[in-house]
């Protein structure tokens, strides 16, 4: 078969790390209604692919301890073969995406997914998933918390990371 013509199914999987609890409290909290913290992942090629304070890291499709995802958007079609995808994945663990690289609000696991969606299909996620730190920090208590916040790393476990960062 003709390996030219292969196109691959990209889908991103979006988990609500809140579970449901961020569209209970951010009114109260936040003054605004969010409907969850979200932490995005690429699946592509028979893989979820996402990143974090381990840096980039893969396991089966909702293999994670986060479970399944509590949605996933179909991205379209890639031609992007798993060989040429595992490459750039490589160049990425070893210099934009490194474990020290991660950074709550300005560079996570959103990016990532975001980044990863425009290389395979051009396309980008939903921009409320990228829009949601700023969201959080227009507002006085998401300022009030940025300090806290901008030292925690999420890592969801259950994934294998690339470049021997786990």
């Amino acid at each position: 078969m003709d390996q030219s013509s292969l196109s691959y199914a990209v889908k991103l999987y979006i988990y609500d790390l809140s579970r449901g609890m961020a569209r209970q409290l951010s009114p109260l909290m936040l003054g605004k209604q969010l409907d969850g913290i979200w932490h995005t992942a690429i699946v592509v090629h028979g893989e979820e692919f996402f990143y974090g304070g381990e840096g980039i890291a893969n396991c089966p499709p909702g293999g994670t301890q986060l479970g399944q995802p509590n949605s996933i958007v179909d991205l379209g079609q890639t031609e992007v073969t798993e060989e040429i995808f595992m490459e750039y994945l490589s160049s990425l663990g070893e210099s934009t995406y490194r474990s020290d690289r991660y950074h709550l609000f300005e560079h996570n696991c959103n990016t990532f997914s975001n980044e990863v969606a425009q290389f395979l299909t051009g396309s980008k996620i939903p921009a409320h998933i990228t829009d949601l730190p700023s969201e959080i920090l227009s507002t006085p208590f998401g300022q009030a918390l940025r300090p806290i916040l901008d030292s925690i790393t999420i890592s969801p476990p259950g994934g294998s990371s690339f470049n021997g960062q786990r």
